[in-house]
């Protein structure tokens, strides 16, 4: 994951979009990555959009963490695409 983010901060579009909806499980490393490819995202002047619906396990990790106001959240894909 943490490479396909590097790749979309520097290609073409100015947004990217995580579909987190089938995720169940999410850990400290995949944190990580979202959290690298997030400043890697600002830096180039883009947005990292995170769809859900996020599952129960997915958004604890957020909360717990406190890393929920980082991201931008949508619904789902589409609403994310739409802005």
């Amino acid at each position: 994951m943490a490479d396909a983010l590097a790749a979309a901060a520097t290609g073409e579009g100015r947004l990217t979009v995580v579909d987190l909806s089938g995720v169940g499980f999410a850990d400290s490393t995949a944190l990580h990555a979202l959290l690298d490819g997030l400043r890697e995202h600002e830096s180039a002047g883009r947005r990292l959009v995170l769809a859900g619906p996020l599952g129960v396990n997915v958004r604890r990790l957020f909360e717990v963490t406190g890393t929920s106001d980082a991201f931008r959240f949508a619904a789902d894909v589409e609403t994310a695409i739409a802005g």
